[in-house]
């Protein structure tokens, strides 16, 4: 999930739309029956393009920047990138009173419903998909069809397998970075046992979407144990969520948060504890952890003045009985299909603006646009995770958040707050959780 549900775990020259093209008369045309559609959705020309997003404010303000220097300054419209806190609410207002041009969704199980809120479809707005499809990924365009159409485009891309740690510390102390998850095991133990302080530092408060860090947790335990086709039947609900190999990845998590030791205040006041807050005691002289489960986002929160590769630094999330990588993102869905619009959409998912917003630390975006170099990052630790995601994306290794792609009512509901149950009640709480959580399923 994004990066408040974030987290928020990102490449293709510009894409000029058919309908946009040319000024002959076969193209001519096409726009003219493209404008006529938009019309009947309020396409007309407003001279400004919003765009609701869950960015936090350092992100969006960076986005911004971006947006204002390469593709308004010399365009005849402006564009306004509106963070929301409360973006689900914001959204549901704002969709339902036709005053949405584009929103950046983070949840591709919440599709659908914009399709029934108003959203145009690709096709419609004169997009070449075989196109898209190469630029970003089959796999990642496949999350955002619905009967036949497709109704969005990656915006940015999050790498969730990610485990951090304090480099020169971590470094100085001899430890050697995990090769597989019983390795991970191992190093939890001696860190606890040298050090004197629990390894991992975790937090799952995040206002009113509590818990979606948990739910991570699973989603790279179960890609690790069950596979990417058991994972899939996990997502759709070939399985139910109390299935076996649902149980094994969450008693695998429990290994971690109700290890003797092993997680910093315990893991029944995680549910308390702030996502962004959570890796501070890391940064302390000395750590007052070792060990961070988090997404690419992650680094936004850390100390200003902490610097990549000396004060932190990350490895993959190691595997268990099989490779996997999980990571999550956000999906532009438009909603007044206009030339502004357009011409917005084209520009913001080319190469040179995506390179862009990776250049700055703050907003720590990663472009699913395949065109986009690992040089165009602020830092190593950008640059790594755009490759790992590359290559699992090519391999066919990765999958998209779980949660994000499940009915709202269990992916942004039950999951979450279950999760939360889980960690306040303990191990034995398992099962009970996994069938409470089955029971919602719409």
């Amino acid at each position: 999930m994004r990066m408040r549900r974030l987290l928020a775990v990102p490449a293709v020259a510009i894409l000029f739309l058919a309908a946009c093209g040319d000024d002959d008369d076969d193209e001519g045309a096409d726009t003219e029956e493209a404008g006529d559609g938009a019309e009947e959705g309020g396409g007309e020309d407003t001279g400004t393009v919003n765009v609701l997003n869950a960015m936090e404010p350092e992100e969006a303000e960076v986005v911004q920047g971006v947006v204002d220097e390469l593709i308004t300054s010399d365009a005849d419209y402006e564009v306004e990138i509106e963070a929301s806190g409360a973006f689900e609410e914001d959204f549901q207002i704002r969709s339902e009173g036709g005053t949405l041009d584009i929103a950046l969704l983070p949840q591709p199980g919440a599709v659908a419903d914009a399709v029934d809120q108003g959203a145009v479809s690709l096709e419609d707005m004169g997009f070449d998909i075989g196109e898209l499809e190469s630029t970003f990924n089959e796999y990642l365009m496949s999350l955002v069809e619905v009967e036949g159409e497709h109704y969005g485009i990656p915006s940015n891309i999050n790498l969730k397998s990610m485990v951090w740690y304090p480099a020169d510390d971590f470094e100085e102390a001899g430890y050697e970075v995990p090769a597989t998850f019983d390795d991970l095991i191992a190093l939890s133990e001696q860190i606890r046992d040298e050090q004197g302080v629990p390894p991992w530092c975790v937090g799952f408060e995040s206002e009113a979407a509590t818990g979606w860090p948990a739910t991570d947790w699973m989603e790279d335990i179960m890609l690790r144990t069950a596979g990417t086709d058991v994972y899939d039947q996990w997502v759709s609900h070939e399985i139910p969520f109390n299935d076996p190999a649902v149980q094994n990845a969450a008693e695998i998590f429990g290994q971690v948060m109700f290890g003797d030791g092993y997680v910093l205040g315990g893991a029944d006041q995680t549910p308390a504890i702030a996502f962004g807050d959570a890796p501070g005691p890391m940064f302390q002289d000395p750590p007052g952890c070792w060990l961070h489960r988090q997404a690419t986002f992650i680094n936004a929160f850390f100390p200003e003045d902490a610097e990549a590769g000396t004060d932190y630094d990350w490895f993959p999330f190691p595997p268990i009985d099989q490779e996997g990588t999980l990571f999550a993102g956000e999906f532009m869905v438009t909603f007044r299909d206009a030339p502004e619009t357009r011409d917005f959409i084209e520009k913001f998912i080319s190469e040179e603006v995506q390179c862009a917003q990776g250049e700055d630390v703050a907003s720590s975006r990663i472009s699913a646009n395949v065109d986009v170099e690992s040089d165009c990052y602020a830092n190593d630790v950008l640059a790594d995770a755009s490759e790992v995601l590359t290559t699992s994306l090519e391999e066919d290794t990765g999958r998209f958040d779980a949660s994000d792609q499940m009915p709202p009512a269990v992916g942004s509901g039950s999951f979450w707050n279950e999760m939360m149950t889980y960690m306040q009640q303990g191990p034995d709480s398992v099962t009970t959780v996994l069938d409470e959580i089955e029971s919602t399923w719409p």
